[in-house]
């Protein structure tokens, strides 16, 4: 997800820390589930506990905050829960605020302690491998991928960094999404669970500039080598490609076009040699567009991030321009997508989180400074509003374990 920033957010750390200690609320990590909300205009990491039989949300005490090291954006929970990173802006509010990764441990009760800032330039996205073990960084205007070895206790290493490539006549390249393939398999209900998940793995980036989907294989040790097409560096997408979504199974990629297309791509990908229509001539994880592709997102404005569910069987886009969640229907055998319906967000709708239980969807809404939350119904793909939970100001991700 890509956020602007167009003047600094204020500092009310004293304010949310008092609201924390008047909140708290118990929580264990075996019988709870976990959210995790990033807040701009308040400076602080958020938690939640999750009751997994109703869903009811309760704010965990942060015992001194955990204020941000800047202006947080967009975060991400490693396999574990056990860390979580998130993107952080510098702000001159802060003392000692850098621009860079942050990183927090989550401790058994929920809370959250900050560990360290790593520096990256522009990040604006970001994802993290099926082990834990890389975090790949999109730098948005800096047209560059940046990889990142997580070591003990969540270190970040720097194990490469890589600039996506130059189109002939295009403009200067700019990552604004990225995705990674899984190497570990859902255990029940996908259409894979019970087969062997691929050792190696694939990153997907979308190139807001020149309109590109670009593929990527990882190294064991985070290198990147781009995948050629037969004709361009990369896949043509729609309109300034905002978001992309690997399904858990390896087998379709999705990406959202923001104005004026308001859609989503789809691709399959090639995982192995095959002479069935779309040929795949090997099995590199390159990509054909899925027959009927782009599928129109309407009604909707200004589509952005989106995630497939745990089971790979639906898929779901935020409406950034139009405060809705559009749901659709994954054909299991071609990729294509069929709409279920749409459903209305908070104001500012801006990241989406799914729990991997496929019970609980979370969207982050930064102007209402709220987070909407849905049932979700696994054999329709169907989602039940909950009511909404009022977070500190401006909410700019989400994510849940």
């Amino acid at each position: 997800m890509r956020i602007r920033f167009t003047c600094a957010a204020a500092i009310v750390v004293l304010i949310a820390i008092g609201f924390l200690m008047a909140c708290s609320t118990k929580y264990s990590n075996n019988n709870n589930g976990l959210v995790v909300v990033p807040t701009q205009g308040s400076a602080v990491m958020q938690t939640f506990s999750l009751d997994l039989a109703n869903g009811h949300l309760s704010q965990i005490n942060n015992a001194n905050g955990p204020p941000t090291n800047g202006i947080p954006s967009s975060v991400v929970l490693d396999p574990a829960g056990g860390f979580a990173y998130m993107i952080v802006y510098q702000n001159p509010a802060v003392a000692g605020s850098a621009t860079g990764i942050e990183t927090f441990q989550v401790a058994s009760d929920g809370k959250l302690s900050p560990i360290a800032t790593t520096p990256s330039t522009n990040p604006v996205a970001l994802a993290i491998d099926s082990a834990g073990k890389l975090l790949f960084v999109a730098n948005g205007i800096d047209g560059t991928v940046s990889v990142f070895s997580i070591g003990n206790n969540a270190a970040l290493t720097a194990a490469g960094s890589t600039s996506l490539p130059l189109q002939a006549g295009g403009q200067a390249p700019s990552a604004s999404a990225l995705a990674v393939t899984p190497t570990v398999y859902p255990a029940l209900y996908a259409p894979c669970s019970g087969q062997t998940a691929p050792t190696t793995e694939n990153l997907y980036v979308t190139d807001s500039s020149n309109y590109l989907l670009l593929n990527y294989a990882v190294s064991p040790t985070g290198g990147l080598t781009l995948v050629p097409t037969a004709t361009t560096t990369g896949i043509a997408t729609g309109s300034v490609p905002s978001g992309v979504a690997v399904d858990p199974c390896n087998r379709f990629v999705y990406v959202s076009n923001s104005n004026p297309n308001n859609s989503v791509s789809a691709y399959t990908i090639c995982s192995a040699p095959s002479v069935v229509l779309p040929v795949c001539l090997n099995g590199d994880f390159s990509l054909n567009p899925v027959t009927g592709s782009p599928f129109a997102i309407s009604p909707g404005d200004g589509p952005g991030p989106l995630a497939v569910d745990p089971y790979g069987k639906f898929l779901y886009v935020v409406d950034t321009g139009s405060n809705q969640l559009s749901a659709f229907r994954i054909s299991a055998s071609n990729g294509a997508l069929a709409s279920i319906s749409t459903y209305a967000t908070g104001a500012g709708a801006n990241s989406i989180a799914i729990r991997s239980d496929d019970s609980w969807l979370f969207v982050a809404d930064s102007t209402a400074s709220t987070l909407s939350q849905y049932a979700v119904t696994p054999a329709t793909g169907i989602l039940i509003p909950q009511p909404a939970t009022t977070t500190f100001n401006t909410p700019t991700g989400v994510a849940v374990k």
